[in-house]
């Protein structure tokens, strides 16, 4: 199963507050044993929301809302994308990792819908377009 796990913004993050070296050392090598046992797939951080942009939808409208947003511990400062066995095994990496923020953090495992979730609704020419879409752009 695919996973998306997200690392949770915190004041310093959403303040521009840069890791420190130690941390980003630690961070790396967390990253080269996920890549070592082939579970990472990508992963980046994210700059504050205040660089952000965020459109709203309402029928045919668009609206755009300029960052930075205001509920802090509903905002992700970074992710990564894993390939694992069951959340279990999600859990236990995470439990694994270095505190991403120098202060109490939170990171959050939610799994990415695959084919089989969509039911009759995915039909196979929609699969054979999302297939190619993924062939051109090198994914899984």
């Amino acid at each position: 199963m695919r996973v998306i796990v997200m690392v949770k913004a915190t004041e310093d993050s959403e303040a521009g507050k840069m890791p420190s070296t130690e941390l980003l050392e630690a961070m790396g090598k967390f990253n080269e044993e996920l890549v070592n046992a082939g579970i990472m797939q990508a992963g980046e951080g994210l700059h504050p929301s205040s660089r952000g942009k965020r459109v709203a939808f309402d029928g045919a409208s668009r609206i755009v809302i300029d960052g930075p947003f205001t509920e802090t511990k509903e905002l992700v400062a970074g992710f990564w994308i894993w390939q694992v066995k069951d959340m279990d095994e999600a859990i236990a990496w995470v439990k694994r990792c270095p505190n991403p923020m120098p202060g109490p953090s939170e990171i959050e495992i939610r799994p990415v819908f695959e084919a089989a979730d969509f039911g009759d609704a995915l039909t196979p020419e929609i699969i054979e377009r999302d297939d190619r879409l993924r062939e051109r752009i090198g994914g899984n």
